[in-house]
């Protein structure tokens, strides 16, 4: 079951949106790179139709309403008013600082809205992010930074006298110590296969991973084993469980000598007995792997290319494979996902598509209108739109005047 807002996200965040009810909370919002955006739509053949629709302004100006919302953030006493006074007598009243105050008064409702095990990830990129990292030190407690995490969104980009940026950032913020976390593997590259994965044989692809630990000892996981001794070389047997686990039951294990491991591990073709020299190493099949567990640093995951055809022509559309990876990461079915800045769905999408309950904001219709046909397109007759609409006082945001209401569109499953 899903909600799409449209209207302005503080202002729906206040109203609509209980205390501790989101799960998870991804957020993608304009990044202050002064361009506006316009949303292509493509005609069947595939060329540019000759309208465009203008999605949002990406520009962001410090006037009097703009120090008003100010005011109205530093006028509480706390971390999130110091950090912005700092950033004010920094960068006085500019276009950075209307950013950083957009953001402030939404950080602090986001945090309002996330359970005791709920997680934020904020993707933004390099114009902002060292201040948007210690406005969310401010609002979310610096204790709970988890993670910057880079995604390569390219293989290259030009730079004329500066380095080609490719990458943006993801910030990773929990709400307390207490946040839900789920191991997520990715496949090793081809690379890294090539390096370690050398060896083959009928059971299929295998690197090799030492039998010993440092040190010595005195029990039998010091004492040698087929004519090998490894206190010879200051080590000890470190028979690695996981390999045992298909083997024998855990009472039987528990019974057993390291060397009977040893043994058991041998009988099952599963050591390698080096040609020269005579100390074994035990055989781990790529098969048995799981994958790499997901790192701060994200290569595998490209961004949207023009033939892609989950592309909708939005300019700031990311993959759903990125989102799919945060939200496995940090949510389980069933849970909530907060997406204020939802643009062209793909945080819905992937929601919808890993059984997590979900709700989506947005300013504009367009984003609106994208979502529905979107989820329509994928999901079709398991879901059912239900729509209302209701007025409501005037955006307090002077790039939102021109949206006077509120609608909700409310989805629902049906199996």
């Amino acid at each position: 079951m899903g909600t799409l807002y449209y209207g302005d996200n503080l202002d729906i965040l206040k109203r609509y949106i209980k205390d501790e009810s989101i799960d998870l909370v991804y957020l993608d919002p304009p990044f202050n790179s002064a361009q506006n955006y316009n949303a292509f739509f493509h005609e069947k053949d595939g060329t540019d139709a000759a309208s465009q629709i203008h999605a949002f302004e990406d520009t962001w100006h410090w006037d009097i309403e703009t120090k008003k919302a100010y005011d109205a953030v530093t006028e509480q006493p706390g971390k999130v008013s110091d950090v912005m006074q700092a950033f004010y007598t920094f960068l006085g009243g500019n276009d950075m600082m209307a950013y950083l105050t957009m953001m402030s008064s939404r950080l602090v409702e986001l945090r309002r809205v996330l359970k005791p095990t709920g997680s934020l990830y904020l993707h933004c990129d390099p114009t902002a992010s060292h201040y948007l990292k210690l406005l969310c030190d401010a609002i979310m407690g610096k204790e709970n930074f988890q993670n910057e995490i880079i995604w390569k969104r390219t293989g290259s980009h030009g730079g004329a006298k500066r380095w080609g940026p490719i990458h943006d950032i993801i910030l990773y913020y929990t709400k307390t110590d207490a946040a839900k976390w789920n191991r997520v593997f990715q496949d090793y590259d081809e690379k890294y296969l090539d390096d370690f994965y050398r060896f083959e044989d009928e059971k299929g692809r295998y690197r090799l991973v030492t039998l010993t630990g440092a040190g010595t000892r005195t029990g039998d996981s010091g004492a040698p084993w087929r004519n090998v001794n490894p206190t010879k070389s200051g080590r000890h047997w470190a028979v690695p469980s996981y390999a045992l686990k298909p083997l024998a039951t855990p009472a039987e294990l528990e019974k057993m000598t390291t060397q009977e491991k040893l043994d058991l591990l041998d009988a099952s073709d599963l050591i390698y007995w080096p040609p020269k020299g005579e100390v074994p190493q035990q055989k781990r099949f790529l098969d048995d792997g799981e994958g790499v567990q997901i790192q701060d640093i994200i290569t595998d995951i490209q961004a949207i290319s023009s033939q892609a055809k989950e592309r909708l022509g939005y300019p700031t559309q990311k993959p759903v494979a990125l989102l799919e990876r945060i939200i496995q990461a940090s949510s389980n079915p069933g849970d909530v996902v907060l997406d204020p800045f939802c643009g062209c769905g793909t945080t819905i999408d992937a929601a919808e598509k890993l059984g997590r309950d979900w709700i989506g904001i947005d300013v504009t219709q367009l984003a609106i209108s994208l979502i529905k046909n979107r989820l329509q397109d994928t999901y079709g007759n398991r879901l059912i739109f239900e729509s209302s609409s209701r007025r409501e006082s005037a955006p307090s945001s002077s790039s939102e005047k021109s949206q006077s209401g509120l609608t909700s569109l409310s989805l629902y499953t049906s199996y």
